[in-house]
């Protein structure tokens, strides 16, 4: 037979004993939400009602069973086996339930076996960047360059680039010699 115990604040204590376990199911909730925290302890067969009572320290069940007597301390969703204190305690009645909320005592019945998935279909490679143009404007992915009119950048080594890095003019973009000043086409001083 199983036992609940109203502790207020919207929390119920739900007790059962299966075999040589006890149960100690804590149930909260207010509108739109619930909350419910199940703990076994060893106890041995129960040979009384259960006893709870409020402590100072919280919530004390008593489980009086054959190898005598167990404490289970409750607080909050949590429960342990703890020693009782048990003044200024106060008893809290307990009704006979047919079954604890949630617990199912049924068999379940056994999972049916699910068909083999099949396998994926690979992955196509990924099929290299094709150059894109925007006036006149390019871009390449391998190398990574841009060109735009007669002004090139290139990002990482390429095999045509191992001879003398060209200049530009950093005003207009218009080639320029190493030894050179002073841009050809624009005037401006070159660093």
């Amino acid at each position: 037979m199983a036992y609940q115990c109203d502790l207020g604040h919207n929390q119920t204590v739900y007790l059962d004993n299966s075999g040589s376990q006890t149960i100690v199911t804590t149930a909260s909730g207010s509108v739109g939400q619930q909350q419910q925290s199940s703990s076994r302890f060893e106890t041995g067969a129960w040979t009384a009602p259960p006893e709870i009572y409020r402590t100072p320290g919280g919530i004390a069940l008593k489980v009086q069973a054959q190898g005598g007597d167990r404490w289970i301390q409750i607080q909050g969703q949590s429960s342990k086996l703890s020693e009782a204190s048990l003044s200024e305690a106060s008893t809290i009645p307990l009704q006979e339930v047919s079954e604890v909320p949630g617990s199912s005592q049924e068999p379940m019945e056994p999972m049916q076996p699910m068909e083999p998935m099949q396998p994926m279909e690979p992955m196509q490679p990924m099929q290299p960047m094709k150059p894109m143009k925007m006036g006149n404007m390019e871009m390449n992915n391998n190398p990574m360059e841009m060109r735009m009119g007669n002004m090139k950048m290139t990002m990482g080594s390429s095999p045509q680039n191992t001879g003398s890095q060209r200049r530009f003019c950093s005003q207009c973009g218009s080639p320029v010699q190493a030894g050179d000043r002073f841009c050809g086409n624009c005037g401006h001083k070159l660093s």
